[in-house]
């Protein structure tokens, strides 16, 4: 069974300093990283530990539903 594709946000955060990357879908799935790839590695190490925990709490593990406003208004013919 393949893993769900889920959307990351990817920004810079002036407050903190580096950039910001967050699963929308996942609860709490959030990390930084000075770099952008840097900061999506992270993320992405975070959202296969958040899947392999939820597993092993025998948690559901949501399907992807985030989509920016920007391609929701894109596809909506």
């Amino acid at each position: 069974m393949s893993e769900p594709h889920y959307h990351i946000n990817l920004l810079w955060s002036d407050e903190d300093g580096c950039w910001i990357a967050d699963v929308p879908d996942l609860r709490y799935c959030t990390t930084h990283g000075d770099t952008p790839e840097t900061a999506l590695a992270n993320v992405r190490e975070a959202m296969e530990g958040w899947i392999e925990a939820a597993r092993a709490n025998g948690l559901p593990i949501p399907e992807p539903r985030y989509r920016p406003a920007i391609y929701a208004a894109r596809f909506a013919a």
